[in-house]
């Protein structure tokens, strides 16, 4: 069990926090999407009413080690001082003179500020011992509240953790728990749905799942490497053609842990990928020079049936091409069936499956929904996060 932010005395301290702030902006270098930044809200909340000065830090995108201004936090810290309906202050740097000097500038009126991008210095992605070492003379008290970001041991996340006393915050603690708990403890009947395009992204994660899970529906484009390795025609659609092999021993490990993988029997197949495109039902097999998109009408009503039983369920990869309205069915029915779901816990992975909830609108009916898309993969791998192992133990 580790610590976390209410295991600590903050009145009167510098409380750091490693925030994840790698948000979408639009040409005008405006937020197009604050769910990230909204995410953080109750750990920065908490801090304040505790009496603490708050120092933020995050990345945002990929800068290659120096300054870029299309990349600076500026953008996060507007929106944030809106959301806390007070002033936030943003650094010109993260670490250095000139930073301590704006940070002696927290008071009572003023109690927030945002370090500039930790990305900006090449030595945030080495775990440098030096920088992360001046990272942590911005504060008393480290918290990780940044889950997306903590399954690379980077100074910010790792190198930090030994200079100050460390924990978890809201964020990061709702996602070990969350996580946790469907991977540990998991109410039965326990199902995990995966799609997304390769096998080869989620071997991980199955081999981890298949000793603990009752079944597994496969969807997206995942699916069309199974149903190749099972002798079933694919037409055009895209399957990695190394990973036959693979695909053929997960269906026989499935066999041995008595676990059912349950695959689609019918598709929405195309012949080109386009929102227009005219578009048919054919399954299980798909005719030569069609390709699968969306999983069809009686794959949607065999995956619902079978989570009409379900308490614990996790979905990670979505059943088509969801960014695509004409595609999108087969994603948007197994949401609304996870929704409806009485008594049951859902956990959706990140990335696309999270967009996916969100875009649908049933993001408040799921158990949890995470933050991080890489590093929820890991976890659902079974492997130890360096930015959880870090923190100090209760």
């Amino acid at each position: 069990m580790k610590k976390t932010i209410r295991d600590f005395d903050l009145k009167g301290k510098r409380v750091l926090i490693r925030v994840d702030f790698n948000v979408p902006l639009d040409k005008n270098l405006n937020v197009t999407d604050d769910n990230r930044i909204r995410a953080s809200l109750p750990t920065i909340e908490y801090a304040l009413s505790q009496g603490a000065k708050v120092i933020l830090m995050s990345h945002l995108g990929r800068p290659e080690g120096k300054p870029v201004s299309s990349m600076s936090l500026s953008p996060a810290t507007k929106r944030l001082s809106e959301l806390l309906k007070k002033e936030v202050i943003q650094c010109s740097d993260c670490v250095g003179s000139r930073v301590s000097e704006e940070l002696s500038h927290l008071n009572g009126v003023c109690q927030v500020a945002l370090l500039e991008n930790l990305r900006f210095h090449a030595a945030e992605e080495k775990n440098d011992a030096a920088f992360a070492k001046e990272l942590a003379q911005n504060g008393d008290i480290y918290i990780n509240d940044a889950f997306g970001s903590s399954h690379r041991a980077h100074a910010s996340i790792d190198g930090v953790t030994k200079y100050l006393p460390s924990g978890a915050g809201f964020l990061l603690e709702k996602e070990i728990q969350y996580l946790g708990v469907a991977m540990e403890k998991p109410k039965k009947p326990f199902v995990a749905i995966l799609g997304g395009s390769k096998v080869s992204d989620k071997i991980g994660m199955v081999e981890n799942l298949i000793a603990k899970v009752d079944k597994f529906l496969i969807g997206g484009a995942m699916a069309y490497t199974f149903l190749k390795a099972q002798g079933i025609e694919i037409g055009s659609s895209k399957y990695e053609k190394d990973k036959l092999d693979l695909a053929k021993s997960i269906l026989e490990k499935a066999k041995q842990h008595k676990v059912e993988i349950i695959l689609p029997v019918d598709h929405i197949v195309v012949q080109k990928v386009d929102e227009n495109a005219a578009s048919k039902a054919e399954g299980p097999g798909i005719s030569a020079g069609w390709l699968g998109v969306d999983i069809g009408p009686k794959t949607i009503e065999l995956f619902t049936k079978t989570l009409d039983s379900a308490k614990t369920v996790i979905w990670n990869g979505p059943m088509g091409i969801f960014e695509m309205q004409s595609f999108a069915k087969g994603s948007y029915e197994v949401t609304k069936k996870l929704s409806q779901l009485k008594d049951a816990t859902t956990v959706i992975g990140g990335g696309d499956t999270a967009a996916c909830v969100i875009g649908f609108g049933l993001a408040d009916k799921m158990t949890h929904i995470s933050t991080g898309g890489g590093a929820s993969l890991e976890y659902l791998e079974g492997k130890v996060l360096p930015g959880i192992a870090a923190l100090q133990d209760k």
